[in-house]
């Protein structure tokens, strides 16, 4: 059963398997600010499908869907 995708959800992802120990805001910019490069990226594209079930298309893969958590986890809510 597919999963939801939370801010939370994503925070421990970033925690546990990007060794992001820094706290994160929802509203934190992460790939415009360089916190996350292209390598995090496709893990995040492989978290948000394996925990939606859904398949992230690469013209989804802007800043506007993953800049931010708050995008992330918006952007995960139109896969399950």
């Amino acid at each position: 059963m597919p999963a939801q995708v939370t801010t939370d959800t994503l925070r421990a992802f970033l925690k546990s398997d990007l060794a992001i120990d820094d706290p994160v805001a929802d509203d934190e910019e992460l790939f415009s600010a360089g916190v996350l490069d292209s390598v995090a990226m496709m893990a995040l594209i492989a978290f948000l499908e394996e925990q939606t079930g859904g398949d992230v298309r690469p013209s989804d893969v802007t800043l506007d869907n993953f800049d931010t958590l708050d995008r992330i986890a918006a952007y995960a809510a139109t896969l399950v």
